[in-house]
């Protein structure tokens, strides 16, 4: 049974419309991720089902209860912000208990409510302290822990972590991912960092211009994206793309050609192959971490452009062969080692026939 639902759920400022009819579920318990670049509405999503943005059309339902044009003290959510919105004369466990006073508690449960979020956040050392002696981590997790004492249905996360170093992210990732584990809680969780939304949900709703484009667990995504879109947000490097022609179609097959062939065209499997005819444009799909340098049968002939040590692996920057429209598209391959690469080296790349994505003229995968 779904805890969180939107039914068509439409956004729109005078004659502007951000959300453009956007539906999901989540159960109980499950960590979802609004991802996409910035822009596409994922933030305003979450304000809506915060109730800090109006509805304009559409249904959103709580824990089967209707909460569309319910006020947002009367939704049982909770909201983390992307600055931490502490109060700087106040310690930690005044603003921790700040919305429980607001709230008229009892004194004793505010302490014990308190005690028990710095236990799960680490911060019970820290209580004493005012934010400006605290470090950004810390910060946060006191912002969390304002949210956790509230023991709301549902908690929300605007870009929680976008204002710490690269560090500090990979530190607080892990801790929200034990902090869902542990409190078993339904959370909803916006970012535009897709490494972000990789490690850290159950499903995943991808976002462009105020609709969605697929929603699955990360690795549905990964290795099924529904179309170019998906395939080049998720994953890091990016996919890359190249567009190719086809020269032949026989049943589930399709023979591709591109200067960038060894040989000038490839022939791979395609089980919506008949979705595209001879003469058509796609794009095949190739992610950096697939292909291999030296393979002993080639697909692809590029020239090294440059060569990044990352130690333990090498990120190379290639180009192909010039097509008939005038282009060279820019190939990223990852690869483990140190290659003795050189800008203006030839570079021979083989791939596995699985790793190999097709997409229509439309972006659309086949």
């Amino acid at each position: 049974m779904s805890f969180l639902r939107l039914d068509n759920i439409k956004k729109s400022y005078a004659d502007v419309s951000v959300i453009k009819g956007v539906s999901f579920t989540a159960t109980k318990g499950e960590f979802v991720v609004f991802v996409g670049p910035s822009g596409c509405g994922k933030s305003t999503l979450l304000r809506m089902i915060a109730g800090l943005e109006d509805v304009t059309s559409g249904q959103l339902y709580i824990d089967d209860k209707d909460v569309t044009y319910e006020e947002p003290a009367k939704r049982e959510v909770s909201m983390v912000f992307q600055s931490y919105a502490l109060y700087p004369h106040m310690s930690v466990f005044e603003n921790m208990a700040f919305g429980l006073r607001m709230a008229k508690k009892p004194e004793a449960e505010i302490k014990a409510q308190v005690a028990e979020a710095a236990r799960i956040l680490q911060l019970e050392p820290l209580l004493d302290r005012k934010p400006r002696a605290l470090s950004g981590g810390q910060r946060q997790r006191v912002a969390i822990g304002r949210s956790i004492v509230r023991h709301p249905k549902l908690f929300l996360f605007d870009e929680p972590l976008s204002n710490l170093d690269a560090e500090l992210r990979s530190q607080m990732r892990v801790e929200i991912a034990k902090l869902h584990r542990s409190l078993g809680a339904t959370m909803v969780y916006v970012t535009h960092d897709q490494v972000e939304a990789m490690t850290l949900a159950d499903r995943i709703v991808v976002l462009r211009a105020g609709l969605v484009e697929q929603i699955g667990s990360p690795t549905e995504l990964y290795d099924k994206p529904a179309n170019t879109f998906v395939a080049g947000f998720i994953g890091s490097p990016k996919m890359n793309f190249i567009d190719a022609k086809v020269t032949g179609a026989s049943g589930n097959t399709l023979t591709l050609a591109h200067p960038s062939f060894v040989g000038g065209t490839r022939t791979v499997d395609a089980p919506s192959a008949g979705r595209v005819k001879v003469g058509d444009g796609v794009t095949v799909g190739l992610r950096p971490e697939h292909l291999t340098v030296g393979a002993a049968e080639p697909i692809l002939s590029l020239t090294v452009d440059f060569a990044e040590s990352l130690g333990g692996s090498t990120q190379l920057y290639a180009r192909g062969q010039t097509s008939s429209d005038g282009n060279a598209e820019p190939v990223i391959v990852l690869t483990a080692g140190r290659p003795d690469l050189k800008p203006g080296d030839a570079l021979h790349l083989g791939i596995d026939p699985r790793h190999i994505y097709l997409f229509d003229a439309a972006g659309l995968a086949l």
